[in-house]
This record gives C-alpha cells, structure tokens and sequence, in this order.
C-alpha cells in the first residue's frame, strides 16, 4: 500500500515546495562546508541529495520522530529521482541534517 504521506506533497504544494527547497538549498550551499560529516575532498553536490531528501521528507512525515522513520527512509532512498549515485550510508547525515532544520522551526 502506497505511503498517503508520499502522495500528499504531489500536486498543488509541488510548486511552494519547489520554491521552499530553492530557499533551504541556497542555506545549505552556504553551509554545508560547516558540518561535521563534510568532506574537503566532497563538495556540495556530493550532499544536496541528502538535504533535499532530509526536507522533502520533514515536510511528508512533519510531527513524526526520525527514529521512527529513519528505516523507512533507508528503503525509499534507493527510487529517491533525486538521489543520484548516492548511497544512503555516505549522505544519512546530510539527510537527518536537512530533516532536523525542517523539523525544528
């Protein structure tokens, strides 16, 4: 059974959503040098899949605990369109960071 949470960010909020991300993309660029997890031999690009995934998915599971998802984003990250070559054991910082800016507004 599809997740409802997935399919409630599709549609009319795509647009807002796309605008949101614009924004949190533009802070991560300007921070991502700043974590701990950040690589000098890894730029940005290598972590915007993950804060793009850590935001979209604050935004689809909001008021949920990531201990609670963590396993469920784990499996969805492997068909995540944006992910790239990613693996999900070199950006689950970057996704729990992204996740942990939206859910602490």
């Amino acid at each position: 059974m599809p997740n409802r949470d997935m399919t409630s960010t599709q549609g009319s909020g795509t647009k807002n959503q796309q605008l949101d991300w614009d924004r949190e993309e533009s802070y991560w660029r300007d921070n991502w040098s700043t974590r701990p997890y950040a690589s000098v031999d890894r730029g940005f690009d290598y972590y915007r899949p993950g804060y793009r995934y850590g935001f979209e998915s604050a935004n689809r599971y909001r008021g949920r605990n990531w201990d609670d998802v963590e396993s469920d984003l784990r499996t969805e990250w492997s068909s995540y369109a944006h992910r790239g070559q990613s693996k999900w054991e070199h950006v689950k910082d970057a996704i729990r960071d992204g996740w942990n800016r939206v859910m602490h507004r």
